[in-house]
């Protein structure tokens, strides 16, 4: 086991949860799957021996989970099924007084996102991923990742304008 899983827990756990919670829509399975990764890392400590970008690598390893995990569940309809409904927020509270509404705006225009755009577009905007770490940790090309993110920026604009005019 690596001596410093505690920290790399520390470091990763925060941005891990929010990404799978983003892919998973559901709390309950984040949990889940956050606890297979680092289950898995502890059983498996030769796993970080050669890595040299740990934070890609757990970002993979999560991915990978969640994807097995919507698998195990036999969840894919189901989960195309919930994009629309009620969303778990999955940014920190804030003071302002707009704050509220734009968070259950951003939360559901990026519920209404496909799942493959959502996941570039949450990896390069909250976890500041580079095309090139997203395509490792989704496997895909950096060039796929790229045209993902543009297409999702593009339809939370869209989503997001008229609140951001009426805030405005």
């Amino acid at each position: 086991m690596p001596d410093d899983l505690e920290i790399i827990y520390d470091q990763h756990a925060q941005s891990l949860f929010a990404f799978l919670l983003n892919l998973t829509r559901n709390e309950a399975d984040t949990r889940d799957v956050l606890q297979e990764v680092f289950t898995r890392i502890a059983r498996q400590p030769d796993l970080f021996l050669a890595i040299r970008d740990q934070r890609s690598f757990l970002m993979r390893l999560a991915h990978n989970a969640a994807i097995d995990q919507i698998r195990r569940c036999g969840a894919r309809d189901r989960y195309h099924e919930q994009f629309g409904s009620d969303q778990p927020g999955i940014f920190d509270p804030e003071n302002q007084a707009d704050e509220p509404a734009f968070r259950a705006a951003l939360t559901g225009a990026l519920a209404e996102l496909p799942a493959d755009q959502r996941a570039v577009v949450h990896l390069k905007l909250w976890e500041d991923l580079t095309f090139e770490q997203i395509g490792v940790v989704l496997e895909i090309s950096p060039n796929t990742a790229a045209s993902r993110y543009r297409y999702g920026l593009d339809k939370l604009r869209a989503a997001l304008r008229p609140l951001y005019e009426e805030i405005k």
